[in-house]
């Protein structure tokens, strides 16, 4: 059977009356998705694990936190800046990054973190423990990789693609992350 040949202007069309339509849903599922694939990249390539011994639970938990929390917020959270910010202009833009990553960041960072710990089933004494051994550093990376991101996503990218346009470099940053909040040497 041979599978009908979609060209990437129509698989882009479908995405933007998908995006139009259900912003929060598509972008739940994107930001889940990807969060899935930065675990699924994590294990096979930094932790070298074999597919065969992929932790999917892992990765669904993972996932998960990109569905039910991370893709929702961020839709919310552009939408919030480009209403009591504004949506163009550079200093529009430098605003924007200045609050997202002084406010959005440290905030949702420390979430995942936290998430991450309860969704591993560990003692909150212990989850304490890996955000002090873990935040101050997944935060200062942070630093480096996500305001020139942002910078050229505000100032760039319209409001319905800024969360695709994140994600998308998210996955290595994600990839980042799990490796990050699921090494051998933190306290289980």
């Amino acid at each position: 059977m041979r599978l009908p040949k979609m060209n990437v202007r129509k698989i882009l069309k479908i995405y933007q009356t998908l995006l139009n339509k259900r912003p929060y849903l598509v972008q739940a599922v994107q930001t889940g998705t990807l969060m899935g694939a930065g675990d699924f990249i994590s294990q096979t390539v930094i932790e070298k694990k074999s597919v065969k011994y992929v932790d999917y639970k892992r990765t669904l938990r993972f996932s998960s936190i990109g569905f039910f929390v991370g893709g929702p917020a961020l839709r919310a959270w552009y939408g919030f800046l480009n209403k009591y910010i504004g949506s163009k202009g550079k200093a529009v833009a430098i605003k924007k990054v200045f609050v997202d990553q002084f406010i959005f960041a440290p905030t949702f960072l420390l979430f995942i973190l936290a998430s991450v710990g309860i969704m591993q089933g560990k003692a909150l004494e212990n989850i304490e423990n890996d955000i002090k051994y873990n935040y101050l550093d997944v935060l200062k990376t942070n630093y480096y990789i996500w305001p020139l991101v942002q910078i050229i996503n505000f100032y760039y990218v319209p409001l319905q693609y800024q969360v695709l346009i994140v994600q998308t470099v998210a996955l290595f940053w994600n990839t980042y992350l799990s490796w990050k909040t699921n090494r051998n040497g933190l306290i289980q």
